[in-house]
């Protein structure tokens, strides 16, 4: 398994990974950015995800199943420990690691004073410059990056893997060693095939103090204990900076140009490009990757500072314990195999041509360099080391922040024309028709109107069913002050009572069965604009109440929620019910009623704007013909009388209806008396001179005048047999009583029930 995961659910395209890796080995695929471990070195810089989206494997588990599988388990600890455990002694953390299962704890440091003598040798018989090799990171980046310096790599193994080989050489190789530091190169280090079989398992120290809580152990309350192993001496200065001179026994010079030391990225990069490039050559190069060193590392306790962390090294080495040194330690145990052999592990990418990064530079609108921002957003340094990323497949073109930018304001400019086509279409066919008219009523709504719509008052709409009360918000809404915000629209009638408050103050999760999400009322989503209730005379008393406190506080509460939520919105009542009845009967609250009937607006009927009905006919005309696309080019006069001198029951909503039915009949381009149900030849024959136009009348029309005269007269007669009772009337008719509701329709009787005023 590899030493880091990425978890793609927590990845959300901040490309840190990619901005933090030095050496780009990371690949964004579909918007995921992953590791690619064979070009990989392990430096620890892409945990610094703000996501978590890369972690470290837990190697937790693993230790535990070897502390209780009866083999010898002996824990090493890095150099760097005393910075990390400061709250406790070392004696109590030999103490806490023995209480684990660890049968010897080890320090580290050992492993750098036995690689000295080494490190001694090959320098005095060096003839090209040597880098140093105790540092895992360095060694992956020459192995994967820079193989052009693998001769320069001093062939001796690091510090970590010495003790490994030294602990199994001594207490035989069914031993199983732990090292417990800082580096996650580390864990690399112990997977490769040169380092194989030295240390088992490489715990960060953070992962220690898991197993101290998952054990319930608490090293400072325990006493403590003395080290096994060797005394390293001076090798516990191997971690602080300059260190390493000093445990190979270098001493440093100020003017010394032929002994380099660095630690930290840029500084080692930096070295090692020079190396490769001949620009320098110095004698021996010590190099660690990280800054601060190994102080320092990807795993360090962040709530100390550097200086801090090195004091507590140095005050632990003037004062350490005593050791336990066994007899197969002292008695001059040999020093293992140190050599380690190094190989090529570059993963070689395509090259690609200045054509195709031409080309991938204007697939981002990068036309000229002036375009290209070189912003980093991406990760890459520069817009054209990102365009060879994305040659070589380890990065999308999507991952160019101007150029999503760019991406987003075009598609708004797109998205904002067609919401403006839309918007027009809607108004168009919803809220944009003119209210047709000039008739005394209308014009004296359309005044109400101009004088209420730019105030922010309520108003409540009254008028029979079909008068227009929506198109009267919807115009009030667009002359307000709020035109350009949004105009909801509820009919209160439609929505059953338990949904209803749900619809208008929204609800929180599982305030009831089948809330599985948080959801906004509308009265909410209108916050700034207009909502419109339709049919307000039919809501339940508990949602008058709701009502009249959003009235009175200008706030929501979602239910089952806590919290009540300001919004400012503006609200359009309508009802074609007696409101006044309702409140002496007590269906209505009187204190609701006097809130919404702040300014009032009656819709006249249709049949009391009979000057009104051929503007009405010919607008609605216009209307079909469109909607159609059929050529109509009128209305004949018998047809717009006959109109004229119907009830209109279902007011303007029937009459758009039956001119639209009517423009189907047409066949000649105009819409005859003939086209209109057959209730409208009757009205006209009512109010013309009747045997004129029955010479005029085909033998259809006139047909169709008798049987709708029977027809009525039939249906009177089962009313009056009944008292006015429609359901016994159909039941001696023999007719559903549906297609009977339907006869008093057409006909347009009226019932009246038996003691029953008309």
């Amino acid at each position: 398994m590899e030493p880091i995961v990425t978890y793609k659910e927590r990845c959300r395209r901040c490309y840190s990974c990619v901005r933090s890796c030095p050496v780009k080995a990371i690949k964004v695929d579909q918007g995921f950015a992953e590791i690619i471990y064979d070009r990989c070195i392990g430096c620890g810089n892409c945990l610094s995800c703000p996501q978590n989206a890369k972690v470290v494997v837990d190697k937790m588990v693993k230790t535990q199943e070897l502390l209780t599988s009866g083999t010898p388990v002996v824990a090493v600890l890095g150099c760097s420990f005393p910075a990390h455990f400061h709250s406790i002694t070392p004696g109590q953390l030999v103490a806490g690691l023995k209480s684990l299962g660890f049968s010897e704890v080890h320090e580290g440091a050992h492993g750098a004073r036995m690689v000295a003598g080494s490190y001694r040798e090959a320098l005095q018989q060096a003839e090209a410059p040597l880098i140093s090799s105790h540092c895992p990171a360095v060694v992956d980046l020459i192995e994967r990056h820079y193989p052009k310096l693998l001769p320069n790599l001093i062939g001796i193994v690091s510090p970590m893997i010495a003790m490994g080989r030294f602990i199994k050489k001594v207490l035989g190789a069914e031993t199983k060693v732990v090292y417990v530091s800082t580096c996650i190169a580390a864990k690399f280090e112990v997977q490769s095939a040169e380092s194989a079989g030295a240390i088992d398992v490489v715990l960060t120290y953070q992962e220690i103090d898991k197993l101290f809580r998952s054990r319930g152990i608490n090293p400072a309350t325990l006493s403590e204990a003395a080290f096994d192993g060797i005394d390293p001496g001076e090798g516990r200065f191997f971690t602080l900076t300059g260190g390493p001179l000093k445990v190979f026994g270098i001493e440093p010079d100020f003017l010394d140009t032929e002994t380099l030391t660095a630690e930290g990225e840029a500084h080692t990069i930096g070295i090692i490009r020079d190396l490769a490039a001949d620009r320098i050559a110095p004698s021996f190069v010590d190099l660690r990757f990280c800054d601060g060193g190994c102080l320092d590392g990807p795993a360090r306790d962040r709530d100390l500072n550097h200086f801090y962390k090195r004091k507590l090294i140095v005050c632990y080495s003037n004062s350490a314990l005593p050791y336990n040194t066994a007899p197969h330690y002292s008695s001059g145990a040999p020093l293992p195999d140190l050599r380690r052999s190094y190989s090529e592990k570059l993963r070689k990418l395509p090259t690609p041509g200045n054509d195709d990064v031409k080309r991938i530079l204007t697939s981002t609108s990068k036309f000229s360099q002036g375009d290209e921002l070189n912003c980093r957003a991406c990760g890459y340094n520069t817009c054209r080391e990102h365009a060879v990323a994305v040659f070589q497949g380890l990065a999308d073109i999507q991952m160019c922040l101007p150029y999503n930018m760019q991406q987003i304001e075009e598609d708004r400019g797109r998205l904002m024309q067609k919401y403006e086509l839309m918007r027009r279409e809607l108004d168009r066919q919803l809220g944009d028709d003119p209210i047709v008219g000039d008739d005394a009523g209308i014009k004296e709504v359309l005044e109400l109107i101009r004088q209420v719509a730019p105030t922010p008052t309520t108003v409540l709409i009254r008028g029979e069913t079909g008068t227009g009360k929506e198109l009267t918000a919807r115009a009030i809404h667009r002359l307000s002050l709020r035109g350009d915000k949004l105009l909801v629209t509820v009919n209160c009638t439609t929505i059953t009572d338990s949904l209803l408050e749900s619809e208008l103050f929204g609800h929180k999760r599982g305030a009831f069965t089948g809330a599985i999400a948080e959801k906004k009322g509308l009265f909410e989503v209108a916050d700034g604009g207009t909502i419109f209730l339709d049919e307000i005379g039919d809501i339940t008393p508990k949602l008058q109440a709701e009502l009249l406190r959003l009235l009175d506080l200008g706030e929501v509460r979602p239910v089952g929620g806590t919290i009540a939520k300001k919004v400012d919105v503006r609200l359009i009542a309508a009802t074609n019910k007696d409101l006044e009845q309702g409140v002496q009967e007590g269906w209505f609250r009187e204190d609701l009623y006097y809130r919404l009937n702040v300014f009032n607006i009656h819709l006249p009927p249709l049949r009391d704007r009979v000057a009104s009905v051929p503007a009405l006919a010919q607008h609605f005309l216009e209307k079909a013909r469109t909607k159609l696309n059929k050529n109509i080019s009128g209305i004949e006069e018998r047809a717009v009388k006959a109109m004229q001198h119907y009830p209109w029951p279902g007011n303007i909503r029937e009459m758009q209806n039956i001119i639209e039915r009517s423009a189907v009949l047409a066949k000649d381009g105009v819409i005859r008396l003939e086209n209109l149900p057959t209730i409208f030849t009757n009205t006209y024959e009512c109010c013309s001179d009747g045997e004129v136009n029955r010479r005029r009348s085909s033998f259809k029309a006139e047909r169709e005048l008798h049987v709708g005269r029977t027809e009525k007269n039939l249906i009177t007669r089962y009313l009056e047999e009944t008292g006015g009772n429609v359901a016994k009337a159909a039941r001696l008719a023999s007719i559903p009583r549906r297609s009977f509701y339907r006869l008093l329709v057409k006909h347009g009787i009226e019932v009246v029930r038996a003691g029953h005023r008309p």
